[in-house]
């Protein structure tokens, strides 16, 4: 990697499993080697992907519909920062991508498989028919058990909807994350979340140095 290269990478988990703590630690770490870093997240990052957002995570609705305006916000996202970030060479850190779509609504709602596969296709095709599909560089997959999440959760903030949910949702959820990592190995490295948290952070930092994106 050189400072002109951007470099994209997803941080993803179910709710609870401490993804986002380790968001800025990596951050830190590419500044430090004199990287422009950008910390964003999904659905959000953009002001209308963030009013989807608040839609998708608050109001009843459907998978489908979840499906829809999730891709919408990833869209709008990927156009206005994204794309731009990575041609000027930064370092994209987002707080979840289109994994968390296929575990969510995919994993957790039951919601089609493949019609999820064409709204990817739809979206993150980045130029003429037959161009690269836009994923992540490495996705950092928080792997934590369903029912260790759940006692994390029973202390934080007011929930949202998915994070009310019951325990049965997120163990759908996580195999939704893992059929993702069977289907692309080649961009996943899995972390062990139920460990303490220096623990977890040096998994992270050991992947990214595996990799080559970190010296």
């Amino acid at each position: 990697m050189t400072p002109s290269t951007g470099l994209f990478i997803s941080f993803e988990g179910i709710d609870g499993a401490g993804k986002s703590t380790h968001i800025e630690a990596v951050a830190q770490a590419f500044e430090a080697q004199g990287r422009a870093v950008i910390r964003t997240r999904e659905p959000g990052g953009t002001p209308l992907a963030e009013r989807l957002r608040e839609l998708v995570l608050n109001a009843p609705m459907d998978a489908l519909t979840e499906s829809l305006l999730v891709f919408a916000a990833r869209r709008d996202h990927i156009a206005q920062v994204i794309a731009p970030a990575l041609a000027q060479g930064r370092v994209v850190l987002c707080d979840r991508f289109s994994d968390a779509t296929f575990a969510y609504q995919g994993g957790g709602r039951g919601f089609d498989w493949q019609l999820l596969q064409t709204l990817e296709q739809w979206v993150q095709r980045q130029g003429a028919p037959g161009a690269n599909l836009l994923q992540p560089a490495l996705t950092l997959w928080f792997d934590l058990p369903a029912s260790v999440a759940a006692a994390r959760l029973a202390t934080a903030r007011v929930p949202d909807k998915f994070e009310a949910q019951p325990q049965a949702f997120f163990e759908a959820v996580a195999s939704g994350y893992a059929r993702r990592l069977a289907e692309q190995p080649h961009r996943f490295a899995r972390v062990d979340a139920d460990q303490p948290l220096q623990a977890v952070r040096a998994q992270v930092l050991a992947a990214l140095r595996e990799t080559g994106f970190l010296a």
